[in-house]
């Protein structure tokens, strides 16, 4: 008995000063803990984004010709790899270097200035945003299928990657002039999304049709996709991988994850309601693919403002862009004659404005200055995206066109990309050439 009070009187101090240093370094720990956490949330939304890369992939091939199968996920594939070292030797810091203006002051090669840019959370932020960038050189891939060489399309894709989309997304997400002024775009409705599609509506205008698709008088003719359930496969699968798209833009582990991963299911599931309605109006029939296109719509529209606008606002936003996505489809069509296989420029283009446009109106909080002010800067952000990439991509296009070449020839377009650019069938023993 004496032994086991004379053990707890010389372990008490002991258990005190233990319980002591705990509590002073609980603080650290619980920081520590936290920005480890942010990482790991950094890092998995970055691979569900990186995921979005086969979603595209199996949109754009099952809307396409089977003759072009191979050559369109050979695309998928280069446009990344091209994509993640052009970012990896100037893109990354372009973007991000320090500086405000048009461009960064030190824009830096080999990931220069990774540890001041995010000292928390380090390569995961570099790999964050390295399959954005990728995001934003594979939408221009959709809208030029069918006719595009891949020398070209190589081409393109690092400068897309290494320039084009650093510099204006330094503007906003850079802290650049749009973002002093700001500008609206949580998770790049615009940044994204409209860098994206107005580099392909320059492509489409720079290539023109694919051979076939408008007659002698200019009337459109349908190039029905070969595979739908594919095309289907890869909208879920790209609506699965907006959960990392949007939720983790906030990089770092919060309250508003949640929040903001409802807002984007509920426009997504809005857009496909009324793409689907619109087109049985229109149509006379529920069209599959301009469904699909919906819930695109309604995902691209809401990325600006999941974090900021309410739970009804989502419904709205993705709701109009539902309509806007099967109205711009037509549109570009058959009254601007751009051919545009995918729907590429009206669902990030076209949806991508309105909801960095529409946010102003949904917004839990109402903006310093208030909405009219907010909605000018927001149209300031877009018209200014529009301008540089439409601009550079019709430069960039023309000396590709120019120069190594842009477009297949005639015989490989009719044959098949697959066979003239890459020897390869994707269905071997069943492909048919047509003139389409």
């Amino acid at each position: 008995m004496r032994k086991k009070l004379l053990l707890s009187l010389f372990l008490l101090p002991l258990l005190w000063g233990a319980s002591v240093y705990a509590a002073d370094a609980a603080p650290e720990a619980i920081d520590l803990l936290g920005k480890k956490l942010n990482i790991l949330w950094v890092c998995v939304g970055a691979f569900l984004v990186f995921f979005m890369q086969a979603g595209f992939a199996m949109v754009e091939t099952g809307f396409t010709s089977a003759k072009n199968a191979c050559n369109i996920m050979m695309k998928n594939v280069m446009d990344f790899s091209v994509g993640t070292i052009a970012w990896f030797l100037c893109g990354f810091g372009l973007m991000f270097a320090a500086g405000s203006g048009f461009v960064g002051t030190e824009t830096g090669f080999l990931g220069k200035g990774i540890e001041t840019i995010n000292a928390d959370l380090g390569w995961s932020f570099w790999l964050f945003q390295c399959v954005f960038a990728g995001t934003a050189a594979t939408i221009v891939s959709g809208a030029m299928a069918g006719r595009t060489k891949f020398t070209g399309y190589l081409a393109y894709s690092a400068v897309i990657c290494a320039v084009v989309y650093p510099v204006s997304g330094h503007w906003i997400w850079g802290g650049g002039w749009l973002a002093e002024k700001g500008f609206m775009d949580f998770a790049g409705s615009t940044v994204v999304h409209g860098c994206g599609a107005w580099l392909a509506l320059a492509g489409a205008l720079t290539l023109g049709p694919r051979l076939g698709k408008y007659d002698k008088n200019g009337t459109s003719k349908a190039i029905p996709g070969h595979n739908i359930p594919l095309a289907g496969l890869g909208v879920l699968i790209l609506w699965f991988g907006w959960f990392g798209f949007n939720p983790a833009s906030t990089l770092e582990v919060n309250a508003s994850i949640g929040y903001i991963a409802v807002t984007t299911n509920l426009a997504a599931a809005a857009g496909a309601i009324t793409a689907m309605l619109t087109a049985w109006v229109c149509f006379k029939k529920p069209d599959v693919s301009m469904t699909l296109n919906g819930i695109l719509a309604g995902l691209v529209a809401i990325t600006a403002g999941c974090n900021a606008v309410t739970p009804v606002g989502a419904i709205i936003i993705g709701a109009v862009a539902g309509v806007l996505v099967v109205v711009a489809v037509e549109v570009i069509d058959k009254v601007l004659k751009i051919d545009d296989p995918v729907g590429a420029v009206s669902v990030h283009g076209v949806c991508g404005a309105w909801g960095t446009l529409g946010l102003c109106f949904f917004l839990q909080e109402t903006p310093e200055g208030g909405v009219m002010s907010q909605f000018v800067t927001q149209l300031t952000g877009v018209g200014a995206m529009f301008a540089w990439s439409f601009a550079c991509g019709l430069l960039i296009f023309n000396v590709i066109k120019y120069t190594i070449g842009l477009r297949a020839s005639e015989e490989e377009e009719l044959r098949g990309l697959d066979i003239g650019e890459h020897g390869n069938e994707a269905y071997p023993g069943f492909q048919i050439f047509v003139t389409q």
